[in-house]
């Protein structure tokens, strides 16, 4: 079989069909299962670590984790849960590294909101008033997620990925009772400081 046609058979198999080729030598297939998750991943390391050079770093190692020990990997559960769980292992560690280190300020331009949050693209139909609004509420969202714990601001990464909630629970090794509380708990204490971030915004505005 030519490379090419390797190629073509890789990109329409399921994951569970690329794992098995990896096992058995067959590193290209691997290659498109970096390409399959690249985006979701930096999207996972970058919305915890808050900073795009550590979310890079997060899901390199990530992925070389994954291929390292890929023949543990028993397929209780699918290849995307699996792989999530190693990139939020490796995102906490790599906070527990930089704990010292200065909170990361949306303004110095690393730690973009687009990236943070799917933002909605504006409606040119909307008054721009309406735009800024909008905006400025995706803003202060990200200053209050960065203030959430690791604990809180993952599981509710998780959620803005769109995972269920059984997913969720599996990745983070909880019960689903377990993850429903934690959920909850998060919600009301990003509620709390999104409220608090937009009240001292608007007073350092009535300021100048």
């Amino acid at each position: 079989m030519t490379s090419k046609k390797v190629t073509a058979v890789f990109r329409e198999d399921p994951d569970s069909a690329l794992v098995a080729a990896t096992k058995n030598g067959e590193n290209q297939a691997f290659e498109f299962l970096v390409k399959r998750y690249e985006a979701r991943t930096f999207s996972v390391a970058f919305r915890i670590t808050r900073n795009r050079e550590d979310a890079q770093d997060v899901v390199q190692q990530s992925f070389h984790n994954a291929f390292a020990h890929l023949d543990s990997f028993q397929e209780k559960s699918s290849f995307s849960t699996w792989l999530t769980r190693i990139v939020i292992n490796e995102g906490l560690m790599c906070l527990r590294r930089n704990r010292s280190r200065k909170e990361i300020s949306l303004d110095d331009g690393k730690s973009e909101p687009e990236e943070l949050f799917a933002a909605e693209i504006p409606d040119r139909a909307k008054d721009p008033a309406e735009i800024y609004e909008q905006r400025e509420n995706e803003r202060i969202l990200c200053e209050a997620m960065n203030q959430l714990s690791a604990e809180f601001r993952t599981v509710v990464c998780l959620r803005l990925e769109e995972r269920t909630v059984s997913e969720t629970a599996e990745i983070l090794g909880l019960g689903i009772g377990t993850l429903k509380a934690r959920l909850f708990r998060a919600r009301q204490k990003l509620r709390v400081l999104f409220t608090r971030t937009r009240e001292f915004r608007g007073d350092r505005g009535c300021e100048r």
